[in-house]
């Protein structure tokens, strides 16, 4: 027998991840008051997308993203998408930095370590486009500590696996800046909801499901909620939702019947991981290595060698392999992209389908390969793997965009994507990568286009917080110095 009952709240969180805990730690530390409240399908927090295992944990910088920076078709390479993301991602140091200092996060280790940031090419072709994009890179004052070099003696000292028993005669370059990191945004997460617990207006509901969600004349939106160990039904009236739920967004985005919603569709990618289980390879292995995508392969699929801790543990993994999937959650159904189609979107996804069928073609043999031909790839980065050494594992399941296109009926996107309601009640985060490093700034745009009346009053307190906001840190290099100075310090990222 089930029962039903009804409650208030101002804020509801749907999804327990990287995205809804920063939101909600914001609107915390901005108003105490606020009554919130966080619904999460799962038995803990931050278990699909921002688990640690499930996501690069690169703190996507553009440091090391060759994908990040293409050539030009007048041969020149546009650094506008990289310095973008490093300028968010310096937004979200500066937020951790602040919530350590005032002691709403623990020790920076539990969640953040200093790790160099690499890219590396083969062939003279690559190394000529790898040492352009270093001088296109380097002029830039976000990029000016990053290093070069084509001399293999070096590079044996900045990555000695990556170098093991490679042929010397082989062209290959790297360049390299020492003061990147590596983020278990897993750990992030659980201690951004753990602070929030401590507060007396916030609280989390686990193993609850979204059933329905509905507008009301006042503006408020009822809330369904199930609980998925049979404690029936509970009717919440929210005056704003935050749809942040990974994969599980785009339903419940078509659920709310917003016009915004209209038009847009999903198109999941798997992925997974080779994890080395022997500790006398991991502790070789001490920075992340990205190279150049296969052609054809999707952003997500750039492969490399990377060094991570997790739950405190130093490890090493190599890939992403990117699959084909029909589901959109990692813990999701095989059915969840034939019921994510609707009349509205039907039309794009079909002409994205259509449009991607060798990324589709590609996605399919990847999922096809064996162990044998994964160790080849990661050969071709570390000669001396031993296919003993690793195991497979299912990382995150991604959801690219796909969006209405006049032109072409739809288009595949890759990149995260916030849609609101003309009244600001409510929000969605679509899309992946860059996603958990620039959290923190995508969380600040949800609340300039959903709170913009209280945004005046709560400026101040945002820049305390978070230095830079409002401001472009290359056009203050005397910020900029500050900045970078006291975050470094205070996050231990400096070497």
């Amino acid at each position: 027998m089930t029962s039903s009952h009804f409650r208030q709240t101002d804020i509801l969180l749907i999804g327990a991840g990287i995205m809804s805990a920063t939101l909600g730690q914001l609107l915390n530390q901005l108003d105490p008051t606020l009554r919130i409240l966080m619904v999460e399908r799962l038995s803990g927090v931050a278990l699909e997308s921002s688990d640690g295992p499930n996501n690069a944990g690169t703190g996507h910088a553009g440091y090391c993203e060759l994908n990040y920076t293409p050539r030009q078709s007048d041969g020149g390479i546009d650094i506008r998408r990289a310095a973008a993301i490093n300028e968010a991602f310096q937004i979200s140091l500066q937020f951790w930095n602040s919530l350590v200092e005032r002691g709403t996060l623990p020790s920076p280790a539990s969640f953040i370590n200093p790790v160099p940031h690499q890219s590396f090419v083969q062939g003279a072709a690559n190394v000529a486009f790898l040492r352009q994009r270093w001088e296109a890179l380097r002029a830039h004052p976000l990029f000016a500590n990053m290093e070069y070099s084509d001399a293999p003696e070096v590079l044996r000292g900045w990555m000695p696996l990556v170098m093991q028993n490679r042929n010397a005669a082989q062209a290959v370059a790297a360049t390299q800046v020492k003061s990147g990191a590596d983020i278990d945004f897993g750990s992030l997460a659980r201690s951004l909801v753990d602070a929030l617990q401590k507060q007396p207006a916030f609280e989390l509901k686990l193993n609850h499901t979204v059933a329905n969600l509905a507008q009301q004349a006042n503006g408020h939106w009822r809330v369904t909620l199930e609980d998925a160990r049979g404690g029936g039904q509970q009717v919440i009236d929210a005056g704003f939702v935050f749809i942040g739920a990974g994969g599980g967004t785009l339903p419940l985005l078509q659920k709310s019947g917003i016009p915004e919603s209209r038009g847009y569709g999903g198109f999941p990618v798997g992925g997974q991981w080779l994890i080395c289980n022997n500790p006398e390879v991991v502790k070789q292995h001490s920075s992340k290595v990205y190279g150049m995508a296969p052609v054809g392969a999707p952003p997500m699929s750039v492969p490399h060698l990377d060094a991570r801790i997790l739950n405190g543990q130093p490890s090493l993994l190599f890939g992403p392999f990117a699959g084909a999937t029909t589901r959109f959650l990692k813990q999701g159904s095989v059915f969840d992209l034939l019921a994510s189609v609707t009349p509205q979107n039907l039309c794009p996804m079909f002409s994205a389908a259509r449009d991607n069928f060798d990324l589709t073609r590609y996605l399919v043999a990847e999922s096809l390969r064996s162990h044998e031909s994964r160790i080849a790839s990661l050969r071709e980065f570390y000669a001396g793997a031993k296919a003993q050494d690793w195991t497979l594992a299912t990382a995150g399941q991604r959801v690219q965009i796909i969006r209405r296109n006049e032109n072409s009926g739809g288009k595949l996107e890759f990149g995260t994507e916030i849609v609101t309601s003309r009244d600001g009640t409510l929000a969605a985060l679509l899309g992946a990568s860059p996603g958990a490093s620039t959290s923190v700034q995508a969380m600040l745009e949800v609340l300039e286009r959903c709170f913009a009346g209280k945004m005046p009053e709560w400026r101040e307190a945002i820049t305390a917080l978070i230095p830079s906001y409002g401001v472009l840190l290359t056009e203050d290099m005397e910020l900029l110095e500050q900045v970078k100075g006291r975050v470094l310090n205070g996050l231990g990222l400096t070497r």
